[in-house]
């Protein structure tokens, strides 16, 4: 019977990136030797989050996939150490740029990477600014120890994505992530609506879901965020497996059993009962067919 431990880490970010990839390389390091075979770090983990503001500067952190040096450092580290790595990283593409991830394989190999569909446009997360929005299609990723569906923060907001990634057959699914406070108004606290959202698509889709975060509080130009952690991994009925705090860094695990959970999942005929030829309403913004 397969199993798989994965991992879900979360850190701080400051402006010097060589000291943030060092870092993300040690929460890894960690979780490697805790045992985990798939191991998540969270979004953009290489630069404060920029998104605060509208600050054209920060082009000049985006490199092409085939060149990215972050993501050849993460791609020998994974040989290493022999685990999976789902890495997060800011894509240049001729003039377009992405907020993008790359799934490297345990033998150190990318096999294929994934541009974020849904991105945010409000006070302090102006992603619009940076990213064009991803024309990837939701995708699955078949690794040395299983097949992963991966997505990026405000992505996991969407039941559709999770729901797209399990017919394609992820085994898992995985969002790295930065949310934490809302500057235009300090009443706002969505960790906990953030954290259910994602047990519900491991519960409707009988899917684990490993989600990372980053903590710290971070100075933009125009706003101050600080991020609430609380990286988790839910299992396949949404229950949550394991969680971390929002105080600090931090390397949470679980083990799960993949074949096992294949079963329940068949016997269960979530997918066997589905109908869509009635989803068609989905194919609209409003729920309505097309205007002729």
């Amino acid at each position: 019977m397969r199993s798989v431990t994965v991992a879900a880490t979360q850190m701080a970010c400051g402006p010097d990136r060589e000291r943030n990839v060092q870092a993300a390389e040690a929460l890894v390091r960690e979780a490697a030797g805790r045992g985990a075979n798939i191991i998540l770090v969270q979004e953009l983990f290489e630069t404060p989050y920029f998104c605060k503001d509208q600050d054209a500067a920060w082009f000049d952190v985006a490199w092409p996939v085939q060149h990215h040096p972050t993501l050849r450092r993460m791609g020998a580290l994974a040989a290493e150490l022999g685990v999976v790595l789902p890495v997060s990283f800011f894509e240049r593409a001729n003039q377009a740029t992405f907020n993008a991830l790359a799934v490297i394989d345990a033998d150190g190999r990318c096999v294929g990477h994934y541009r974020k569909a849904h991105l945010p446009d409000g006070p302090g997360y102006q992603e619009k600014f940076y990213f064009s929005p991803g024309d990837t299609g939701f995708r699955v990723f078949a690794t040395r120890y299983g097949t992963l569906g991966c997505a990026v923060c405000w992505d996991q907001w969407f039941p559709e994505a999770a729901r797209i990634m399990a017919l394609q057959g992820a085994e898992m699914l995985f969002y790295p992530t930065a949310i934490g406070s809302e500057p235009h108004d300090p009443s706002l606290d969505s960790r906990d609506h953030w954290t259910r959202v994602m047990q519900g698509h491991a519960a409707a889709n009988m899917v684990p879901v490993v989600a990372s975060n980053r903590v710290g509080t971070e100075q933009g130009a125009s706003c101050v965020l600080t991020f609430y952690g609380r990286s988790f991994i839910a299992g396949p009925t949404g229950e949550l497996l394991a969680q971390a705090d929002g105080t600090g860094p931090a390397v949470i695990t679980a083990t799960l059993y993949l074949d096992e959970l294949a079963r329940r999942r068949r016997a269960w005929g979530l997918f066997r009962d589905r109908r869509p030829e009635l989803y068609r309403p989905l194919l609209s913004l409003d729920g309505q067919p097309p205007v002729s």
